[in-house]
This record gives structure tokens, C-alpha cells and sequence, in this order.
């Protein structure tokens, strides 16, 4: 009896095995499209913004597919995948808060409001 329950097992674990394999190929053609689309987008003439928010979403579009897919994300618990984006969006947050408090603006040398013709008093002491 345990022998004609087992051939069933194997046939469906492997449709199901070789399913994932199809989805995976899948994915990584459509990733690959994805970076080929954004390469293209670097070269076309349009405007800096236009071309910025594009590439944002196609990356993140191949984030989510690689977070869900190859990381298993869609098949582990909801609190595993909650832990996940809390890390992100403390990186995210962190990275934001870096390029604000580093931007070229910031990084621009000091210059002084005093009138650089006269000159500096220095004081001499004595003993």
C-alpha cells in the first residue's frame, strides 16, 4: 500500500520542484530585461528627473522580485518578511538622512562676512 502512494509523492514533489525552476528562469529573463531597459534609459535624451524616477522604479520592481522570489520571502512566515522591511526602511532612512547631511551644498567652504583688507590685530604678551 505504501508502495503506490509513494510513486504519486515523488511525481508531485518533482512538478512541483521543476515549477519553481520554470518560475525562477522566468524571472531572471524578465530581471534581465529590466536591467537591459534600465542601461538604455541611461543613454536616451530626456530629462534628468524623468530618467531618475524611472530607473528608481525599475530598481525597485527588481528589488521585490529578487526579495520575494530568490530570497523565498514569498514562502516563509509574515513576520520574517515584516523583520525584512524594517530593516529596510531603517537603511532607507539612514542613507536619506546621510546624503542630506552630506549634500555638495554643505560642502562648499565657509566664507567670511569680515572686510579681508584690514588686517588681523594680533595681541603680544608680556611678561
Amino acid at each position: 500500500m505504501s508502495d503506490t502512494a509513494s510513486p504519486a509523492t515523488a511525481a508531485g514533489g518533482h512538478a512541483h520542484g521543476e515549477s519553481k525552476f520554470h518560475i525562477f528562469v522566468q524571472l531572471a529573463m524578465i530581471l534581465a530585461v529590466i536591467t537591459g531597459v534600465e542601461i538604455v534609459m541611461v543613454y536616451l535624451p530626456f530629462a534628468y528627473g524623468v530618467i531618475f524616477s524611472i530607473l528608481v522604479i525599475l530598481s525597485a520592481v527588481k528589488f521585490l522580485c529578487v526579495i520575494f522570489y530568490f530570497m523565498h520571502l514569498r514562502w516563509d512566515k509574515a513576520f520574517c518578511t515584516i523583520l525584512f522591511f524594517i530593516g529596510l526602511i531603517l537603511a532607507g532612512g539612514t542613507m536619506w538622512v546621510l546624503l542630506r547631511v552630506f549634500s555638495v551644498a554643505d560642502s562648499k567652504p565657509l566664507t567670511s562676512s569680515f572686510n579681508r583688507a584690514t588686517p588681523a590685530v594680533e595681541t603680544v604678551w608680556t611678561a
